[in-house]
């Protein structure tokens, strides 16, 4: 929430601390840039053959969101930073109520869907040579409207959101975005992970229930853990809500190895 109202009071108050938007920054003066933003750069350049063209300013500006994305742990990003995730889990809200009210019926889609969306999104940039993604962003669309007002783009956010609440729950986090996509992959190396403790777990389930990606947590049922401790994978956001609603303390935020080193 900071990271956001500091790009709409940079804005409106004329201040050159944080400019731009999600999609694309600069921090006084130093660039910063969307890894997917940067992979679609990448592709429609190689295939155009202008690599050269880029300015060491995007790699320097890439290489930057992805390390301290990597040291906070990948996803994170989604739950910590992404402005749409709060409109997401008001939605999420009112989809589970309804569910539970028996109005409506729970959707569920294959993990791997976000993967066949950001191979497309790449495809059709090389193809445009044109950053197609940007015009159905709900993160850096909600991000703008934020910074510099509304536009007419928020009737698609809008249209996600009801997608969400009446048909399949947090649709766009769990299998669109390809931003949360390319986090996950980083989030895969991130040494900063939520670790499960095996003796310590009821087997309640809560955790599932509260989770944005339950699949991950696959090892809390009774009898599917394979060791004594496990470590919730890349597509976990680090958001915490299993550890806050584990009764026995059996997931806590770790670093992965420290136990070792100290």
């Amino acid at each position: 929430v900071f990271m956001n109202l500091l790009f709409v009071f940079s804005f409106w108050l004329d201040l050159s601390i944080l400019e731009g938007s999600l999609s694309g920054s600069r921090l006084v003066g130093f660039y910063l840039m969307d890894p997917f933003n940067a992979l679609q750069l990448l592709a429609i350049s190689s295939t155009t053959g202008y690599v050269a063209m880029l300015t060491m300013n995007f790699f320097i500006g890439l290489a930057t969101i992805l390390i301290f994305w990597f040291i906070m742990g990948g996803r994170s990003f989604c739950s910590w930073m992404c402005p749409y995730h709060i409109l997401a889990e008001w939605a999420e809200k009112v989809h589970l109520y309804l569910v539970k009210k028996k109005k409506i019926k729970a959707r569920t889609y294959h993990i791997g869907l976000r993967f066949v969306f950001l191979v497309g999104f790449v495809l059709l940039a090389i193809l445009t040579k044109n950053l197609v993604f940007e015009n159905l962003n709900v993160v850096g669309i909600v991000s703008k409207g934020m910074i510099y007002g509304p536009s007419l783009l928020l009737l698609w956010v809008l249209a996600i959101i009801l997608f969400e609440v009446f048909v399949s729950r947090r649709f766009w986090c769990r299998y669109v975005c390809p931003i949360g996509a390319t986090y996950s992959i980083v989030g895969k190396l991130s040494p900063v992970a939520i670790k499960y403790e095996h003796d310590k777990c009821g087997y309640c389930l809560e955790c599932q229930k509260v989770c944005l990606v339950p699949h991950e947590l696959w090892f809390v049922k009774r009898g599917t853990a394979t060791q004594e401790t496990h470590f919730v994978g890349s597509d976990c956001t680090r958001c915490g809500l299993c550890v806050d609603v584990c009764p026995g303390h059996a997931l806590n935020y770790s670093v992965k190895g420290a136990s070792s080193i100290m």
